[in-house]
C-alpha cells in the first residue's frame, strides 16, 4: 500500500509540473488586421460530443498558487468595486460590485455571480480539447492567460447560455463584444467550429464595427 501511495504521489507531481509548464506556454503571438481575417484562420469540423464528461476539465484550481481558486481570482479582478476578501480567499458576501455584460445587470453580492467559460468546456471539447491531455484540458478550464477566456456574469444569464455556440445562442448586451470575444479563445486554443457555428459568427460579425484583433495563442 505504501508503494502504490508513492506512485500516486509521483504521479500527481507530475501532472502538476506538466500543468504548470502548459501554463506558461504561449507559442506565439497573432495579429489580425480584422475580426474577419482571423475567423478566416478557424477550421471547420463536425462537433464531436462523444465521451465528454465536465469532470475531465479539472477547473477551479489554484495553478498559480496564490491562495485563491481560479473562480475567486476572476470574480475579484473584475469587480467594479473591490469586494472585502478574508483568509483563505474567501469573498465577503455583500461588498464589492459587478456588471454582468451578458444583461447589464449590477450585482452586488458575488453569490449572484457565476464565472462563464467564454467558449464552454462541452463545446470545447466537441471542438478538439477531446484530443488532449488531462493537463491542457486543466489549463483550458482555468485560463486566465487572456482576460476574455473567463467572465464573471449573472448565473441566470450563465445557465441560460449552458454549453450553447453562438449559433444557439447570443447574450443580450453587447454581442459584438462576444463573438470576438468567442473568437479570440477560438483562435487562441485552436478549436474548431462546425457549420452553423461558422455561419452565425460570420454573419453576427458583418453588423458590428471593424477592429483588430491580437491573441496569445497557446501551444
Amino acid at each position: 500500500m505504501k508503494m502504490r501511495g508513492k506512485i500516486i504521489t509521483a504521479t500527481a507531481v507530475a501532472i502538476t509540473a506538466s500543468t504548470l509548464q502548459l501554463a506558461a506556454a504561449v507559442d506565439e503571438i497573432k495579429n489580425f488586421a480584422s475580426v474577419d481575417a482571423a475567423i478566416k484562420t478557424l477550421k471547420v469540423a463536425p462537433d464531436v460530443r462523444d465521451g465528454y464528461s465536465r469532470t475531465k476539465f479539472r477547473h477551479w484550481s489554484d495553478l498559480d498558487k496564490n491562495g485563491c481558486n481560479t473562480r475567486n481570482d476572476v470574480i475579484i479582478q473584475e469587480a467594479l468595486v473591490k469586494p472585502k476578501v478574508d483568509k483563505g480567499c474567501k469573498i465577503v458576501k455583500d461588498t464589492g460590485r459587478w456588471l454582468s455584460a451578458y444583461d447589464g445587470v449590477t450585482v452586488t453580492n458575488f453569490s449572484g455571480l457565476d464565472v462563464d467559460h467564454m467558449v464552454p468546456l462541452a463545446e470545447a471539447w466537441d471542438s478538439g480539447a477531446n484530443l488532449w491531455d488531462t493537463a491542457r484540458r486543466e489549463v483550458y478550464a482555468n485560463d486566465v492567460g487572456d482576460p476574455v477566456s473567463l467572465i464573471a456574469v449573472t448565473a441566470t444569464t450563465n445557465r441560460s447560455k449552458s454549453d450553447q455556440d453562438p449559433a444557439e445562442w447570443l447574450p443580450a448586451k453587447d454581442v459584438c463584444t462576444y463573438i470576438r470575444n468567442w473568437i479570440q479563445v477560438k483562435v487562441r486554443w485552436s478549436l474548431t467550429v462546425d457549420e452553423n457555428e461558422l455561419k452565425v459568427i460570420r454573419a453576427t460579425n458583418a453588423k458590428c464595427p471593424k477592429a483588430r484583433m491580437k491573441v496569445a495563442v497557446v501551444g
